[in-house]
């Protein structure tokens, strides 16, 4: 069942409107990328899931990379970037018809040092030569660029190189997601994940991986700065429902101390997160449980 698959990690990274959610869609195939309503809604996130036969590819997001004004702006675009630099691949989406501007410029200066970075020079079918001229030499001037493609999101072209290119940067590794999954399974899953490894990092070896976390309900409030998690830790003995509990709940407590930042960062609301545990054993080989924790896919 498990055959050997590459994966990796690639983030997407270019000015507001060089066509990256329109690219991501024709790489996936059907419509997924949330096309966000406000500039630099979107933080680190998983943009799509590129599932074929031999590989997966993650696509993450980073926020809408914005030229910073102030010490507060700066620091929110180089957090953005902490979680862009352990990726496999750098995509830099290029818009000829704009031309690369300032923006792209701050851009481009970031992303030099750290993961490879390939470019794709977009909108081919309705730029000028000279345009894609133009921007092809700009880029040619960064020989820290790995390789610059042509393509047209909007007509497919040049997407199966693209894909190639990207392919060379996946390592040898699990398959992160399910196979029909395309989009960033709600972002239920990720919660979920951020509460396990809390709980994990909390209680060091004692309840090792028997662990699995279901997120009961999100909610956000109607002012939209907080959102409601409540969520179950499940352990796999009475024994280790203790553990996980503490004395006085101060366990459980130290696992949602740990696991909110991230949250709040993903979410970027501020976070109330109600954590309860429950026995169930064995539940890593029930299929319906995993089902339940997000490991399979759920339609």
């Amino acid at each position: 069942m498990h055959h050997k698959t590459r994966s990796g990690f690639i983030s997407i990274v270019g000015s507001t409107n060089a066509g990256k959610s329109t690219l991501m869609n024709a790489l996936i195939g059907q419509k997924v990328a949330i096309v966000s309503r406000k500039a630099q809604t979107t933080r680190n996130r998983i943009r799509g899931v590129l599932t074929e036969a031999d590989y997966q590819i993650v696509f993450i997001d980073t926020p809408g990379i914005h030229t910073p004004h102030n010490r507060l702006g700066e620091f929110m675009v180089n957090t953005a970037y902490a979680a862009a630099r352990d990726v496999e691949c750098v995509l830099f989406v290029a818009d000829p018809i704009a031309g690369l501007r300032e923006r792209d410029e701050a851009i481009l200066a970031r992303i030099r040092k750290g993961s490879p970075v390939i470019a794709a020079i977009n909108k081919i079918d309705i730029a000028s030569d000279e345009q894609l001229k133009a921007c092809e030499e700009r880029l040619a001037q960064e020989d820290w660029i790995d390789q610059t493609l042509r393509i047209s999101a909007a007509r497919g072209d040049g997407l199966d190189a693209l894909k190639e290119a990207l392919q060379r940067y996946l390592v040898e590794g699990p398959q992160y997601f399910p196979d029909d999954m395309v989009t960033d399974q709600p972002e239920r899953v990720i919660c979920a994940e951020m509460i396990r490894e809390a709980t994990l990092e909390c209680l060091d070896e004692e309840v090792p991986h028997g662990i699995g976390v279901d997120i009961d309900k999100i909610e956000q409030r109607e002012t939209g700065t907080m959102t409601d998690i409540w969520a179950t830790i499940y352990c796999e003995r009475e024994s280790h429902k203790g553990i996980v509990i503490g004395k006085q709940g101060a366990m459980l407590k130290r696992i949602g101390s740990k696991a909110r930042p991230p949250i709040e960062w993903m979410m970027d609301t501020r976070v109330n997160l109600q954590l309860w545990v429950k026995v169930r054993e064995n539940w890593r080989d029930k299929t319906s449980d995993l089902r339940m924790f997000g490991y399979v896919d759920q339609n």
